[in-house]
């Protein structure tokens, strides 16, 4: 897939995969948040009187329902990409999650760029130095087309692009 002229097509969304930097897989994740909701309804329908409610069994089930949304939230696109790197004409953008800042480096503020077999590491025009770690990405083949583009848009814009040897297993 080349970039072309049209403004559609110089962009480069990349879904990463936020489960393999997460402490806890998403299955993990996923099994806990069931057992905690089966636990919270078992608790709610084994009261024997019903004139005796506890409102923290209620309590205690919402906060599940919760918890199960989060990690739905958090791990699946089922609401839509939530952790991605997009490269644009203009900027590079990682962001790691539904709750989590994006981190924003616009292209002309970019002095160089060194590519790793897993990372880009990013020098400003300030100095300052921001590492995009690219361990998430799903596909070689999209690791290949982010490095591609980035090569594309140093030599649009004159950075200079260094690159690591990579490995090949």
């Amino acid at each position: 897939m080349a970039a072309s002229g049209n403004s559609a097509r110089s962009s480069l969304i990349v879904q990463l995969s936020p489960t393999r930097s997460a402490k806890l897989s998403f299955t993990v994740q996923i099994v806990l948040a069931l057992f905690w909701l089966a636990w919270a309804g078992m608790l709610i329908l084994s009261q024997k009187n019903v004139n005796q409610q506890n409102y923290f069994y209620y309590v205690f089930f919402g906060l599940a329902v919760i918890f199960l949304g989060y990690v739905v939230l958090q791990n699946t696109s089922v609401f839509g990409v939530q952790s991605y790197i997009e490269v644009t004409r203009q900027y590079i953008v990682q962001k790691f999650g539904v709750f989590r800042t994006k981190h924003i480096i616009p292209i002309p503020d970019i002095k160089a760029v060194h590519l790793s077999p897993l990372a880009l590491r990013v020098t400003l025009l300030d100095e300052s130095k921001i590492y995009l770690d690219l361990k998430q990405v799903r596909k070689k083949k999209d690791l290949e087309k982010i490095k591609n583009k980035v090569r594309d848009l140093a030599s649009e814009h004159n950075f200079p692009v260094t690159e690591s040897a990579s490995y090949n297993a």
